[in-house]
C-alpha cells in the first residue's frame, strides 16, 4: 500500500513538472500579449509593414526590423544548410569510426562559443577579411545584381548571415546526423544490393526516407538563427531601414530590444518593442514546433546508422 501511495505521488510530481513547461510559454505569451496591448490598440496591423520608427514622435513600424531578422536568418541557411548536411552525411555513412566522434564533437562544441565572442570574432577578423579578399571580387563579378549594390563599409547584412551561418551549423550538423542514424539499415542494404554505390544509395534510399527530418532539422536552424541577439548585432550595422543588398547594414529584432530597451522612457516605446518581442517569440516558436514535428516524424524510431566503411 505504501509503494503504491508512492507510485502515485511520483506520477503526479512528473506531471506538475512536464505541465509546468508548457504553462510557462503560455505565462510568458500572457505577460507580452498584456505589455504590448498599448501599441497593438494604436498601430494594429500596420505594425508589420510600417517602416518608421521614431521614438519622438511616438511612431513605431517593425518592418525593417522584422525584414532583417528573416533576411539575416535566410542568409545563414544559404551559407549553413550545405556545410551541415556534408557534415552529417560524412559522419554518418562515410566516416571511418574512429574518426566519427573526435569531428562530432568538435563541430558540436562550435554551439558551446559565446555568441560575444562570435561578435567580437566577426568585428576584428571576419569583418576585414569581407573587405580585403571577399567583397571586391564579388562586386567584380556581381556587382550589376541589386544584392551586392552600395559601398561596403563591414558592417553589414552579409557578415551577420556570415555570423549566423556559423552558429548554426552545429545545430544542423547534429540534428541532422541523428535523423540519418534513424535511418533503418535496411534502407542502405537494399540499395547496396541493387548494385548501388555507396552516394547513390545515399542519395537514392537515405536522404528520400529522412527527408522530413533533414527539412526538420535546417528549420530548427532557421529557429536558431532568428532568435541571436548579441552577435547578430555587433556586426550587422543596426540601420533602421530596408535594403535588397546585402552589403548595406540591416537591423533585427533581436538586435533592437537588446539596444534599445535601456533607453525606451515612454510607455508606448516599451510597449513597441515589447510588440516588437511578442511577434519575435510566436516566430520562433511556431518555427521550433514545425521543425520539432518534422524531425520526430522520421526519428522516432530506433537510430542505426551506417557501419563504417
Amino acid at each position: 500500500m505504501t509503494q503504491l501511495r508512492s507510485d502515485r505521488i511520483y506520477q503526479r510530481a512528473l506531471t506538475a513538472f512536464a505541465l509546468a513547461l508548457p504553462a510557462l510559454i503560455l505565462v510568458i505569451l500572457g505577460v507580452l500579449l498584456v505589455d504590448a496591448l498599448p501599441a497593438l490598440r494604436r498601430f494594429g496591423p500596420s505594425f508589420l509593414w510600417t517602416s518608421t520608427w521614431d521614438p519622438v514622435a511616438e511612431v513605431y513600424g517593425a518592418a525593417p526590423m522584422i525584414f532583417g531578422t528573416l533576411a539575416s536568418s535566410l542568409l545563414a541557411l544559404l551559407l549553413a544548410v550545405p556545410l551541415a548536411l556534408s557534415v552529417a552525411i560524412f559522419l554518418t555513412e562515410f566516416s571511418p569510426r574512429w574518426l566519427r566522434q573526435p569531428v562530432a564533437f568538435l563541430v558540436e562544441l562550435l554551439a558551446a562559443i559565446p555568441s560575444v565572442v562570435y561578435g567580437t570574432w566577426g568585428i576584428f577578423v571576419l569583418i576585414p577579411f569581407l573587405r580585403s579578399y571577399v567583397v571586391p571580387p564579388l562586386k567584380a563579378l556581381l556587382g550589376w545584381t541589386p544584392f551586392l549594390q552600395g559601398v561596403f563599409y563591414g558592417n553589414s547584412l552579409l557578415a551577420g548571415g556570415i555570423i549566423l551561418a556559423i552558429m548554426i551549423v552545429p545545430y544542423i550538423a547534429a540534428v541532422s546526423r541523428e535523423v540519418l542514424l534513424a535511418v533503418p539499415t535496411s534502407q542502405r542494404e537494399a540499395a547496396l544490393a541493387m548494385g548501388a554505390t555507396r552516394w547513390e544509395a545515399v542519395r537514392t534510399a537515405v536522404l528520400p526516407y529522412g527527408r522530413a527530418g533533414l527539412i526538420g532539422a535546417v528549420i530548427l536552424g532557421l529557429g536558431r538563427a532568428l532568435g541571436e541577439t548579441m552577435a547578430v548585432t555587433m556586426v550587422i550595422g543596426n540601420r533602421h531601414d530596408i535594403g535588397v543588398s546585402v552589403l548595406q547594414p540591416a537591423y533585427t529584432m533581436a538586435a533592437a530590444i537588446a539596444n534599445e530597451f535601456s533607453e525606451a522612457t515612454t510607455g508606448m516605446y516599451q510597449s513597441a518593442l515589447v510588440e516588437v518581442g511578442l511577434i519575435l517569440f510566436v516566430l520562433t516558436v511556431v518555427v521550433n514546433a514545425i521543425a520539432r514535428i518534422l524531425i520526430w516524424r522520421v526519428a522516432r524510431g530506433a537510430a542505426v546508422g551506417s557501419k563504417a566503411l
